[in-house]
């Protein structure tokens, strides 16, 4: 569960809206939020197609494009509601095999570009203004190997770690679509569609999640479960395209998605008393600052000592074991929500994107042996996704796929 890799939103959007849809989910209760981060922001500008806006986030109440040399899944900032699906593809030969992987990306590339434009087709969609939606499809690798398609040398299954207790049937796949929104009426009717759209198409659902956001004004680090901020430093652009973002020949503008689902342990960890648990994340809750620091976005000194000799910010600290200064300066883009699936099993969904999943493993097995945090949290599921390139209006994901 690495914070230091920031969880970046949706800056241009007010927590909620006064349009039906949106409305009545409120009423309802459902959790919305809105955007924190510039650094989204960022990642945003310059990465979609030619002529299409680049003065940031779109104003709100407009669709969020589909198409693009990137997925908007991972370019456009965070979104308050998510939902994640995986899906299998039978086994019979490699021949008939990559013929269904391609019917399923075509089917789902119809899929959700209808479901994000202007005017999706479905009624359900309709009547509240645009979708917001944004979705990524990723390719898990035992399909990637089985049938072998071109994607990075780097991509590869996640080694286990110590502690882990994941569950298989709520683990990888060998497609994940990750669907985001301002709402949970849309990602759950979304979610409808693209699960009857792949198994039309021959993939075989495996296991679906859903998340959200708390509500968060702008401008502002939501918390998660623990009442910690949770993400604060996101990379810039500049940063993204060094640690996230592939640039090399048909793997060009993919990455990859790692996804944790981990169980938190809320009641134990908020009975510790205040100045116990900000030594264990690193960090102050009521502000969180870094405990080497005064505000929120202070770089942590992990090198930084008190007079009698030790860390300010301790050796086990959570935030300290998940510094990019261990890692050559490497961050991952996170995305991370939180889940509730009943008083017993509450948590995070951890979703980071990087080039190299090397880089989530350096850091899980040093927060595995060390962090403080960690009695409190269990590993319960786990996936890995090569992220597809984006695709043009006439295109279809995974075209480079048979490369």
């Amino acid at each position: 569960m690495p914070t230091e890799q920031g969880n970046a939103q949706e800056s241009s959007r007010p927590a909620a809206t006064g349009f039906g849809r949106r409305r009545a989910l409120l009423a309802g209760g459902v959790v919305l939020a809105a955007g924190i981060g510039a650094a989204a922001d960022e990642l945003a500008r310059g990465d979609r197609t030619a002529g299409r806006a680049t003065a940031g986030a779109p104003a709100a109440e407009t669709a969020i494009a589909f198409h693009g040399v990137r997925q908007a899944g991972v370019t456009a900032p965070q979104q308050p509601a998510t939902h994640l699906l995986s899906f299998d593809l039978p086994q019979t030969s490699t021949a008939d095999d990559r013929k269904t992987l391609r019917g399923v990306l075509g089917a789902l590339t119809r899929t959700l570009a209808a479901a994000a434009s202007a005017d999706p087709p479905d009624p359900r969609l309709q009547g509240g203004g645009a979708t917001r939606l944004t979705s990524l499809v990723g390719i898990g690798p035992a399909l990637a190997t089985r049938l072998r398609l071109d994607v990075p040398a780097s991509f590869g299954a996640l080694p286990a770690f110590p502690g882990d207790r994941l569950d298989p049937r709520r683990s990888n796949g060998d497609l994940l679509v990750q669907l985001c929104a301002a709402d949970r009426w849309t990602v759950t009717v979304v979610a409808e569609l693209v699960g009857t759209a792949a198994h039309s198409a021959g993939a075989v659902p495996r296991w679906t999640q859903s998340g959200f956001l708390p509500l968060t004004a702008p401008g502002t680090t939501p918390r998660n479960l623990f009442g910690s901020k949770d993400g604060i430093a996101n990379p810039d652009r500049t940063a993204a395209e060094r640690w996230v973002w592939d640039t090399t020949g048909t793997h060009r503008n993919g990455t990859v998605l790692v996804y944790r689902r981990i169980h938190m342990d809320v009641t134990g960890f908020t009975a510790l008393p205040e100045a116990e648990r900000d030594r264990v994340i690193g960090r102050r809750a009521h502000d969180g600052a870094p405990l080497s620091g005064t505000a929120e976005h202070d770089e942590p000194d992990i090198y930084a000592k008190n007079p009698d000799g030790s860390y300010v910010i301790p050796a086990t600290a959570h935030v300290r074991l998940a510094s990019p200064r261990y890692d050559g300066g490497a961050r991952m883009l996170r995305r991370s929500y939180s889940y509730d699936d009943g008083p017993t099993d509450r948590g995070l969904l951890f979703c980071a994107f990087m080039r190299d999943p090397a880089q989530f493993t350096r850091v899980q097995d040093r927060l595995a042996a060390r962090d403080a945090l960690a009695p409190f949290l269990q590993h319960r599921a786990s996936a890995v996704a090569y992220v597809l390139p984006g695709t043009a209006p006439t295109g279809t994901l995974g075209e480079q796929l048979w490369a």
